[in-house]
């Protein structure tokens, strides 16, 4: 390859690259930045700020910012988990077991409630679980209950529409990473005196760990970010963090405050990816291939 083809393999290279770059300085990397600059500084007066780590004070200091972020945290922990052991079996039957049209209708039933927005399923499932809802009704029908039931806004109801909102993001990177997965490999297992479990164990997790890692920080990122789906199902008292940045910016007008808090939501929330790629034994480059 001469100098010139060289060069001209360059020029285009990144000029196809150019709309990523743009995307990401524009719409990533300058936004927080900014947010980065307005959370270190406290306003003195009209238009008046001086340099100052008072925000972020605030946030260790005050024990609603800090249990908030720790509860929230641990429910994003716990909807990820619940959506891997159901995403599991489902991506599995998907990648291994079905066939021509039954598997194309399968992953179609899980990528066909992503076609509508959040807000309706959310909706949706309010419409399901409040007490004038389908389900309180068909209770009430079957004289299982005596009055209506109201199962919005608790911990379960909040914990359900997380799980529905993040299983398509889930099931994808585990049917791409199965779909690899050598037959023969499995049937050797079986041949050599395994079991399902002992197989499961020792050939399909391993082989599926990068899905698994890469479907997990997806699916936490994703939920830990949430506000819509806490705020309906939850409720005004479900606690959700992203509910303080929101008050901070629009209720409170506390611009400083609000931009602290969303910085330390991508600081600590990175941490615990970390922590999780570390206690999985797997790398980010391992989750992207």
């Amino acid at each position: 390859m001469t100098s010139s083809t060289k060069t001209a393999f360059k020029a285009s290279t990144l000029l196809l690259m150019l709309p990523l770059l743009i995307w990401l300085v524009f719409l990533i990397m300058l936004p927080h930045v900014d947010l980065l600059i307005v959370s270190l500084r406290e306003k003195l007066g009209y238009r008046e700020y001086a340099f100052s780590l008072q925000n972020y004070v605030e946030f260790f200091t005050e024990p609603l910012y800090w249990n908030t972020f720790l509860r929230t945290a641990v429910m994003s922990i716990l909807a990820t988990f619940i959506t891997l052991i159901v995403g599991f079996p489902i991506s599995y039957y998907i990648a291994k077991i079905a066939k021509g049209k039954i598997r194309a209708t399968l992953f179609l039933a899980c990528l066909l409630p992503f076609w509508v927005s959040e807000l309706v399923r959310t909706f949706g499932w309010m419409i399901l679980l409040r007490e004038s809802g389908v389900i309180s009704s068909f209770l009430q029908w079957s004289g299982l209950v005596s009055g209506p039931v109201e199962m919005l806004y608790n911990d379960a109801s909040l914990m359900t529409g997380l799980v529905y909102t993040s299983m398509l993001f889930m099931v994808v990177p585990l049917v791409t990473v199965l779909d690899t997965l050598d037959d023969s490999l499995i049937e050797a297992g079986y041949d050599l005196g395994g079991n399902g479990f002992t197989i499961l164990r020792d050939i399909v997790i391993p082989h599926a760990m990068p899905g698994i890692a890469s479907g997990c920080i997806v699916v936490f990122m994703l939920t830990l970010g949430n506000y819509l789906t806490p705020t309906l199902l939850g409720g005004k008292d479900s606690l959700w963090f992203t509910e303080q940045i929101y008050n901070q910016f629009i209720t409170r007008f506390n611009w400083e405050s609000g931009s602290a808090f969303g910085f330390m939501l991508l600081i600590l929330s990175s941490l615990i990816v970390w922590a999780g790629l570390k206690l999985s034994r797997q790398t980010l480059a391992d989750t992207v291939k």
